[in-house]
């Protein structure tokens, strides 16, 4: 799967004009039958509030060690910023049996899911079929990423003769890319979305709450981005000031203050905020942290801890390394 990576950069990072985002949705329903998840079950997952988010790695190559993932990382940190409380990360194989189990368990149980990788031109990307066969949705070719794909795409270099109007082994890979699993019942433009002008992929949104992006990390984080406005209004801050994090620097021993830590986490926690306690091996301090929404009450803590931990508040782990280096050079 990887031996594609910069083919499939190249097809989706030219700038593009404005077209419309979303195609007419059709009246009919869907010949595979309804869907598994109600129409309206999935309208309400596409509006209500985000408070839970979960996130889906798939790809044999991440399993077997060739590619390291850094998009579950990235959108850890995308969660904690806009104050989504992301509750799991699954790495599965190419498989459609576990994708599809994996997909329908985690839209039922978290407000906001996103997958990453398999929506490539071969044979081994399945996640669209796979997401779609385990909601009973259709593929359907969507025209406006098709129009998208076409004036973005950049032949590859081994394609001189390739035509988008021959049908030809190459064209039916790329068209591969714009079947998306459609609900018939519902308006496509819940569905499929255009958030960024440059990139001609949607996110193909399924059940209300699945969000399925692509492997690649630019491609991923870019997305990821232009999907933020949209998801915005529907946090508990408007504003999407998420969580905040204050970090403690202590000389002390973990073990040496568990006993505080436990008692302050124990005071902490009907207010909403954790306490965390972190080890750096091979250095003289360890770190010590308050994780929560109510900065007001967090910061009243900042004292009574400083004394607490005979440490001091910082901005990063290292700093206090530095002040303890100065110290032992004068």
């Amino acid at each position: 799967m990887c031996a594609r990576l910069s083919q499939l950069t190249r097809h989706l990072s030219r700038p593009l004009a404005n077209y419309s985002n979303v195609s007419t949705v059709a009246a009919s329903r869907s010949p595979f039958g309804p869907s598994i998840m109600s129409t309206s079950a999935a309208e309400d997952r596409s509006k209500r509030m985000i408070h839970t988010a979960g996130c889906l790695i798939i790809g044999d190559e991440v399993l077997g060690g060739k590619t390291v993932d850094t998009n579950s990382a990235h959108f850890a940190k995308y969660c904690f910023l806009l104050g989504m409380n992301l509750k799991r990360i699954e790495v599965i194989g190419d498989d459609e049996a576990e994708i599809g189990e994996a997909a329908r368990r985690m839209s039922e149980n978290y407000d906001f899911v996103v997958t990453s990788g398999g929506i490539g031109p071969t044979h081994d990307d399945i996640t669209y079929e796979s997401i779609a066969k385990a909601f009973k949705l259709p593929l359907k070719l969507h025209d406006d990423a098709l129009k998208r794909m076409k004036a973005l795409s950049k032949p590859h270099p081994s394609q001189k003769n390739f035509s988008w109007d021959v049908p030809s082994p190459a064209l039916d890979a790329k068209l591969r890319m714009v079947k998306l699993p459609i609900d018939e019942s519902r308006d496509e433009s819940n569905q499929v979305l255009f958030v960024d002008d440059s990139l001609w992929v949607p996110i193909s949104v399924v059940n209300g709450n699945i969000h399925i992006l692509p492997g690649i990390p630019r491609l991923f984080t870019q997305l990821l981005d232009g999907l933020k406005p949209l998801l915005i209004p529907r946090l508990e801050n408007p504003e999407g000031k998420g969580v905040y994090r204050i970090l403690f620097s202590t000389p002390m021993a973990e073990s040496e203050v568990a006993g505080y830590l436990t008692k302050l986490a124990a005071e902490v926690e009907p207010k909403g905020v954790k306490v965390g306690s972190y080890p750096r091996w091979g250095r003289k301090r360890n770190s010590v942290t308050l994780v929560g929404k109510d900065k007001n009450y967090m910061e009243s803590l900042v004292p009574q801890i400083e004394k607490g931990v005979d440490g001091v508040r910082v901005e990063r782990e290292e700093d206090a390394d530095e002040s303890d280096d100065d110290a032992n050079n004068g």
